[in-house]
């Protein structure tokens, strides 16, 4: 990345996967701890975001992630129930996308000063999108940390909210989905992602800022997907992420193959899909989901080009599954018939990199 692009974005996503890999690499080095005990970690599972842990027979996946800054634009909006959909969202998909059923979850939300009433409405919405994914809350926490904790200011609590999901190993597998068997002639299926979802939300907020001001959330957003979206940038960065996981749980409950799958957070399409593309393997995508008309704007309001701005939004992409070319058909139908919008979106290749054919053009990604 260069300098100014993260100079742009406040943030640096190789710096990010830097640290990842040497925080992993430290956390490695415990697994010796449980050898051959229950929570035994798996050894093969680097490179994604939830890992494998065994009990005797019994094969479960454990995941954390919180909702990043997008928290900000709730309280800029004042309003705060649809990011419990956020916070299962970054768990639950990336337990799935390792073959995991998200069974449960535990929270913490750490404010500034409590609010009873926007606890409240966080955690119906965190009940709503449970209900959905069919996830059990069993554990939480709320700690007051006064000023540790900042946020918009005026808000009625700064808060930052995480979380740990639990899964099972779905029973049709042998073992979690690594990318291990991913083969060239594969074919891909993507999965609509109707938002942003949680993600790269430090760049968006600094160029919405820089074209709207500090009240950018009330600035009027005039796209074509305006009445879907909402009428403010507030609606539409605010606009909850749809959770994948229980429309990946039917493509499995059907018998349907799955040799690997990529959630789509930041890093984008590339970044995340790589992690699956083992064993030399690349991927041709040409049809994906267009992207949303609000992230085109917006990467016009950025100025950064269509190849970085697959790289810090899932551009209407929010799931990668890898399948069979002669069942890709039908996993898409399977996840169309479960409310999902899918689609065979391209194949895996014999050479490395990813190729995303898109309106924009060839944007190509080194392997």
């Amino acid at each position: 990345m260069s300098s100014d692009l993260k100079e742009t974005a406040g943030y640096s996503i190789e710096e990010g996967n830097a640290a990842s890999k040497n925080a992993y690499n430290w956390a490695q080095k415990t697994f010796s701890t449980r050898a051959g005990k229950p929570g035994e970690p798996a050894q093969d599972l680097a490179g994604g975001f939830s890992n494998e842990i065994r009990f005797g027979a019994e094969r479960l996946g454990i995941g954390s992630d919180g909702i990043g800054t997008k928290i900000e634009v709730a309280e800029r909006t004042d309003r705060y129930d649809t990011l419990g959909y956020d916070l299962i969202a970054m768990v639950a998909d990336d337990l799935v996308v390792a073959g995991f059923i998200p069974t449960n979850l535990s929270n913490i939300i750490d404010v500034n000063t409590l609010n009873y009433e926007v606890v409240d409405e966080l955690m119906r919405g965190l009940h709503d999108a449970a209900q959905f994914s069919q996830i059990a809350v069993t554990g939480g926490e709320i700690a007051e940390l006064g000023n540790r904790i900042g946020g918009y200011p005026g808000a009625k609590m700064n808060f930052n909210w995480c979380s740990t999901a639990v899964g099972v190993l779905h029973p049709s597998l042998e073992r979690p989905l690594s990318g291990a068997n991913v083969r060239a002639g594969q074919a891909v299926v993507a999965l609509r992602s109707p938002s942003f979802r949680s993600n790269g939300y430090s760049l968006a907020r600094r160029a919405l800022t820089k074209a709207f001001g500090e009240a950018w959330h009330t600035a009027p957003y005039t796209g074509s997907d305006a009445a879907e979206m909402g009428q403010t940038w507030g609606d539409v960065m605010l606009a909850p992420s749809l959770i994948f996981s229980p429309g990946v749980a039917a493509v499995l409950d059907a018998g349907l193959p799955l040799h690997a799958a990529a959630h789509i957070t930041g890093g984008g399409i590339a970044d995340n899909f790589k992690r699956v593309l083992k064993n030399g393997v690349g991927a041709e995508l040409t049809n994906l989901f267009e992207p949303l008309p609000a992230m085109q704007q917006l990467a016009e309001l950025a100025g950064i080009t269509p190849t970085e701005a697959y790289l810090y939004w899932n551009m209407g992409n929010g799931m990668l599954l890898v399948t069979d070319e002669a069942q890709a058909e039908a996993v898409a139908e399977t996840l169309r018939n479960h409310g999902y919008q899918a689609q065979v979106a391209g194949r895996i290749t014999q050479e490395p990199g990813v190729m995303l054919r898109v309106g924009a053009g060839e944007l190509a990604y080194e392997g």
